[in-house]
């Protein structure tokens, strides 16, 4: 291709603490505006911040998670620019000495190719508070509840090519945070957003081109068409002779289209220094060891684990490792069920997931249980009941809660597994459908199909099917 598209993240994950990074305020979502924004939020004179000191578990954590290095010591700057949701005219952020440094990032795209992304730095910051305009008709109003919120800003190498590589990214660093349980990773929200750095450069260049930053980011879907977009402007603007200019864009998701924010800062214009009311960071290798005795098992560790121990395929196994809680239903459902793995996971991402879905709840939610999932594919693995009426046993457990055992029994549900009794089933079934034994000794195989469904029916689904299909044949063979 004549052009090379060249992409850089900088992800600002909400960390999942209940008070601000350096007050005692709090991060609940949801107040009434400006009720939760301290002295110290606030930016009154005569207020000193003290830190928060879980934000710094949490980005110790997500250092060690990406193999990153850990400063013993990291230092506190004041980021100065002037914006109204911006009490004290500076934000608190790390410049010089981020707290994490040089990590890296595995990624896999669709077609099972392999990358890694260098992660240039993580570094603690507080946000800003928000500016909105609804319902204000002449005005601008101010909410700086989220002013003082810890941060931590996740900064990449431009390493990407493409819109799919940074959602593939962006995707892999939900994940992790929420396994980390650093960042709840709520996009609506706001607590998981990116900023993209985008530009082009003639394929095969090795010289950067100018580029633009296309501001808070908050969905998958939006990044990636917001990218293709700004990847097709700055081309159109190249191949007709004009030139990119380095600025911060917004995208428009209603339009599909990025447009013009302000114009793009470089460092230097922010006066970044030393905040004299922080001290630094210091970090002992004594502490980093007890934290790296925290670090839960990795997306990537489970994945391959479930693939490997489970015999699951890739595809499942992506599936229920993107939650922790699906991961941690689908064992304990494995646990009670002693049933094959795979068993489970069919029914976790097909039966369970639909009905999740169309109940609109979390798997935390789920009226169903995966002690009493785990015993409903223990009695279809017994062959206590056949995996047609398994279905209605879920349902019903799904709206009242009973146990499968106590349906099974109440609606006399349990399976037919006497040879005598399918015998006479399918001699029945065969002595009403002479035609039909013409057809498939004339060759038409088809025929053992409607067979085997009019036994089922006459059962009423409760014959095991597998003798059903034996004894049938048994018979249809004999039958002149």
């Amino acid at each position: 291709m004549e052009w090379e598209t060249v992409i850089g993240l900088e992800i600002h994950a909400q960390l999942a603490t209940k008070s601000k990074i350096f007050s005692c305020a709090s991060t609940a979502v949801g107040a009434q505006p400006n009720s939760q924004a301290s002295a110290i939020d606030l930016g009154l004179p005569g207020v000193l911040p003290v830190l928060n000191e879980r934000v710094v578990e949490m980005a110790v954590l997500f250092g060690l998670a990406i193999r990153a290095k850990v400063a013993p010591s990291s230092v506190f700057a004041r980021k100065n620019y002037f914006y109204p949701d911006l009490p004290k005219g500076y934000q608190i952020s790390q410049y010089a000495e981020p707290i994490v440094s040089a990590g890296k990032l595995e990624i896999r795209l669709a077609d099972g190719t392999i990358r890694i992304i260098d992660v240039t730095r993580a570094h603690l910051e507080e946000d800003a508070g928000k500016s909105t305009h609804e319902g204000f008709a002449h005005s601008t109003g101010i909410d700086l509840n989220r002013a003082g919120t810890p941060l931590l800003e996740i900064v990449s190498e431009p390493q990407m090519h493409s819109a799919e590589e940074a959602v593939a990214y962006m995707r892999t660093m939900h994940r992790l945070v929420r396994y980390l349980g650093i960042c709840d990773g709520n996009m609506q929200e706001g607590s998981f957003r990116c900023d993209a750095n985008v530009s082009v450069r003639k394929s095969g260049s090795t010289q950067l081109g100018t580029r633009t930053e296309i501001k808070n980011l908050n969905s998958f879907k939006f990044i990636e068409r917001a990218i293709e977009h700004e990847v097709e402007r700055q081309i159109e603007i190249i191949e007709n002779g004009a030139k990119v200019v380095q600025e911060t864009r917004l995208y428009d998701p209603d339009l599909d289209e990025t447009r013009t924010m302000r114009s793009k800062e470089d460092a230097h214009d922010y006066r970044y220094f030393p905040d004299p009311d922080l001290l630094p960071i210091r970090i002992s290798e004594e502490y980093l060891a007890s934290m790296a005795r925290l670090l839960p098992e990795l997306p990537d560790r489970k994945r391959q684990r479930f693939v490997a121990h489970y015999r699951l395929s890739e595809q499942d196994a992506d599936l229920l490792c993107e939650e922790t809680a699906w991961a941690d239903y689908f064992e304990q459902t494995v646990e009670i069920s002693k049933a094959d793995p795979r068993f489970s996971a069919r029914w976790i991402t097909g039966e369970l997931f639909a009905a999740l879905n169309r109940a609109n709840l979390s798997i935390e939610n789920s009226p169903l249980s995966s002690t009493s999932l785990g015993k409903l594919i223990a009695r279809i693995d017994d062959e206590t009941i056949s995996g047609k009426i398994a279905k209605q046993v879920f349902d019903r457990m799904w709206e009242t809660g009973e146990s499968p055992d106590e349906i099974i029994n109440l609606q006399g549900l349990r399976q037919v597994t006497d040879d005598s009794v399918i015998e006479r089933l399918v001699i029945q079934v065969l002595e009403n459908n002479p035609q039909q034994i013409e057809q498939y000794k004339s060759g038409k195989d088809k025929v053992f199909g409607f067979f085997v469904g009019q036994v089922m029916k006459l059962s009423e689904g409760k014959a095991n099917p597998s003798q059903v299909n034996q004894l049938l044949k048994a018979q249809l063979d004999k039958a002149p």
